[in-house]
């Protein structure tokens, strides 16, 4: 059973950089796609972004692209998001994920998700 623990998340102001870390709890972890998910108070989750198991494969959310990147090291079992020119409405909690089973845009499709860390950007 692979679990991950979310950290990095904070108060900062709009224009600030932050940067996620995910780290798993096995080596398995190196062969399993994995994603950024948030969920902005009173919303949905929704997909940040994704990266594939050799980090080859890189997708993200039209409202991040360009601002965020996610990045891996399998050495360290450990995912990022860096997180630049934050707007508030980047304020969420922010999940990761590993192994999806069907659709990567689909929260339910993984198997394995943090407990998620606060991120919160003022105006």
């Amino acid at each position: 059973q692979v679990q991950l623990a979310e950290s990095g998340g904070g108060l900062v102001q709009a224009g600030d950089s932050l940067r996620l870390s995910c780290v798993a709890s096995e080596r398995t972890f190196t062969s399993y796609p994995l994603g950024w998910f948030r969920q902005p108070p009173g919303k949905e989750r929704e997909f940040v972004a994704v990266i594939s198991w050799s980090g080859g494969s890189i997708y993200y959310a039209d409202s991040v692209k360009g601002r965020f990147t996610i990045s891996r090291d399998n050495a360290k079992s450990t995912m990022y998001l860096q997180m630049n020119s934050l707007k508030p409405e980047d304020t969420a909690v922010y999940y990761c994920v590993a192994d999806p089973d069907g659709s990567w845009r689909d929260f339910d499709s993984y198997h394995y998700w943090g407990q998620g860390t606060q991120v919160t950007v003022s105006s």
